[in-house]
């Protein structure tokens, strides 16, 4: 027994671990971090080498030329609209038989524009005029019937004044006579009714007629021969409420949204220079025709008419147009330094108490120092640095650095 005891005992020595295996271990560990931290520094080193070669997105505004005399109080933008301008419609539901007129055609006060399908109208107006021939000639026949009663009366009164003839006789003819003279009456107001049918009937017929209400061009054509034109919409689309669009040219002016935070900038008969869209080169003396006493909530804005000094052909309805409003003539001091150009506020920066703006060439920014002055509207004055038509950088990163390469925003 003592013998197997001692065959099954195990050796607690086996499980020692050599003293060089443990050391190789411990080596092991530590490069492997050193291998993930220096992997780390890599992504973090190429992470900031791509930051700083990322080229950084401007947004650039063209340095204004200062236009001398009257200051910029205000700009706006808006569009060309006629004070007078009409959807000719017609008065009755008809089906056009005739249109004599094409888009941009001018036409007179007056000019038949179209017609309507008149059969009906015309004959309830022929109706209407039988109805009066007959009367009348109704009103001839009493008048002969009354003439020969009025013998009969005459003869009667002379029988009866010499005591052959009775007084019922006399009567009869009286009234006879009376009874013609009051059908006579009846008749003519029959005819004065029948009159006013035809006048009702030729109105009716004159309906068909579509003219223009006033000079003008025509800029839209609506409706095309076949088709049923109303006064009023009918259901479905089928039915057409218009025939023409007229504007009078010579009634064009401009229509603005003003900033109610700046309406007190503007004032009736105010100069203004307006610069159509087509014609970016083309400065149209206006002036301020009238402020609309009202605002409008939504947009927080007031309406402004303004009219144009002298018409022009090139002006259409609806052009888009931007207005610059001016003020008085500045007084001119002995010495003052004349602005070199206009540019936002944004694009000056201070920079260790120096006001500099950041210019863009060949892609690239270059600083300028520049001199500002005063304010004119919503632009600033700079007096040196700067010269009109050169690009501003007026947003962009605050680091921008004189010669790095930018991107200008579109």
């Amino acid at each position: 027994m003592s013998t197997t005891s001692n065959s099954i005992k195990p050796d607690l020595g086996s499980l020692r671990i050599d003293d060089g295996k443990r050391r190789g271990r411990k080596t092991g560990k530590v490069l492997g971090a050193f291998a993930a931290i220096l992997g780390l520094a890599v992504i973090v080193t190429g992470a900031v080498f791509a930051f700083r070669n990322q080229t950084p997105v401007v947004e650039v505004a063209t340095a204004q030329k200062a236009a001398a005399g009257r200051p910029t109080l205000l700009n706006a933008s808006g569009y060309v609209t006629p004070r007078r301008r009409a959807t000719v419609a017609a008065k009755i539901t008809g089906r056009v038989t005739g249109v004599f007129f094409d888009e941009g055609m001018h036409v007179p006060e007056g000019f038949v524009l179209a017609r309507l399908d008149d059969s009906d109208v015309r004959r309830a107006l022929d109706s209407a005029k039988a109805d009066r021939n007959a009367t009348e000639a109704q009103i001839a026949d009493f008048q002969v019937q009354l003439k020969n009663a009025e013998i009969q009366l005459h003869r009667a009164q002379e029988l009866q004044a010499a005591g052959v003839q009775s007084q019922e006789t006399l009567d009869n003819a009286r009234t006879t006579a009376d009874s013609l003279r009051a059908k006579i009456a009846l008749a003519k107001q029959q005819v004065l009714a029948s009159d006013a049918r035809i006048q009702e009937a030729q109105q009716a017929v004159d309906n068909c007629v579509i003219r223009a209400p006033f000079d003008g061009i025509i800029v839209s054509k609506d409706a095309q021969v076949g088709e049923m034109v109303s006064p009023i919409s009918a259901g479905g689309g089928f039915t057409r409420t218009g025939i023409a669009t007229i504007v009078d040219m010579n009634s064009n002016e401009i229509e603005v949204d003003v900033n109610e935070a700046f309406i007190a900038r503007v004032v009736p008969r105010q100069p203004v220079t307006a610069v159509l869209d087509a014609y970016p080169d083309w400065q149209i003396p206006s002036k301020v025709r009238t402020v609309i006493p009202t605002a409008d909530r939504q947009k927080a804005t007031v309406k402004v008419r303004i009219s144009f000094l002298k018409l022009d052909p090139r002006i259409l309805p609806d052009m888009g147009v931007k207005v610059t409003f001016l003020g008085e003539a500045p007084v001119e001091k002995k010495g003052e330094t004349a602005p070199a150009a206009l540019i936002p506020p944004d694009a000056v920066r201070d920079e260790n108490g120096k006001k500099i703006v950041f210019i863009v060439k060949d892609g690239h920014v270059e600083r300028r120092a520049v001199t500002t002055g005063g304010t004119r509207g919503t632009d600033l004055e700079i007096l040196a640095g700067l010269n009109a038509g050169d690009p501003v950088v007026v947003k962009g990163p605050a680091n921008l650095r004189d010669g790095q390469a930018v991107e200008i925003k579109k």
